[in-house]
């Protein structure tokens, strides 16, 4: 493994992928023709307007859905060709993920909530550390609707962060919060990639969080138009 912070390699690369939905007589082009490579270990911004294919580029990398055309490899693995089996146990082990909605269990305290996806991966031991790294240690019995919103959220980045994924995958994990709140768990997502190998590859439509990445890609109309270092590139540099 890669030493905190110096990842290398690519996270994602895309080559000619399309994404087309049937819609009765019409079909729509989620995605059209994106070339995309990403590196390892960075917070990665996707930025664009409703309808622009953010979220249909998210679910392709994480394995939620198939792409009409081209290719996709996520660290390492070539998606295109699997079947539902391989891909499951690449979401198990590769990828995880946090939604605008916290999807907690809610008559499971937060420890359990983490430890119910630790279970599954056979890190049943990492579930109280990682609860303490999001800064949960003092709520670790108390249950969802004991919490506020961000820290619910800061749950469920506890319930990705256990899986110790390669890649995390956050759709609008704002979406639900303050503006303050809000920045407070993406810091705290920039954080992890900052400490591990890990890349975090966010959706957001919110030109005001595209500064707390230190990569932004910006989709119109299912294409890539900009990839660029977003203001956070040059933190890469400071000492941790």
């Amino acid at each position: 493994m890669s030493a905190p912070g110096t990842a290398t390699g690519s996270a994602l690369t895309a080559r000619g992928l399309w994404k087309r939905y049937a819609m009765g007589d019409v079909v729509v082009e989620a995605l059209r023709g994106v070339h995309l490579d990403l590196p390892a270990g960075r917070f990665v911004v996707l930025l664009g307007p409703s309808g622009s294919g953010k979220t249909t580029l998210l679910n392709l990398a994480g394995g939620l859905d198939v792409p009409s055309e081209g290719s996709l490899c996520v660290c390492g693995h070539e998606l295109h060709g699997m079947n539902e089996a391989q891909l499951t146990e690449f979401r198990r082990t590769t990828v995880g993920f946090v939604f605008q909605l916290f999807n907690l269990v809610p008559t499971l305290t937060a420890l359990e909530n983490v430890r119910l996806v630790a279970q599954l991966v056979g890190r049943d031991d990492y579930a109280r550390t990682v609860l303490e790294a999001v800064g949960l240690a003092g709520q670790a019995h108390h249950l969802p609707s004991q919490l506020s919103g961000g820290e619910q959220q800061r749950v469920a980045i506890a319930r990705a962060l256990v899986k110790q994924p390669r890649l995390l995958l956050a759709d609008e994990p704002t979406g639900a919060l303050d503006a303050e709140t809000g920045r407070r768990v993406i810091s705290l997502l920039w954080e992890q990639t900052r400490e591990s190998d890990m890349t975090v590859l966010m959706v957001t439509h919110n030109e005001d969080l595209a500064g707390m990445g230190d990569l932004v890609v910006r989709l119109r109309s299912g294409e890539v138009v900009e990839v660029s270092d977003g203001p956070a590139a040059r933190l890469r540099e400071a000492p941790p």
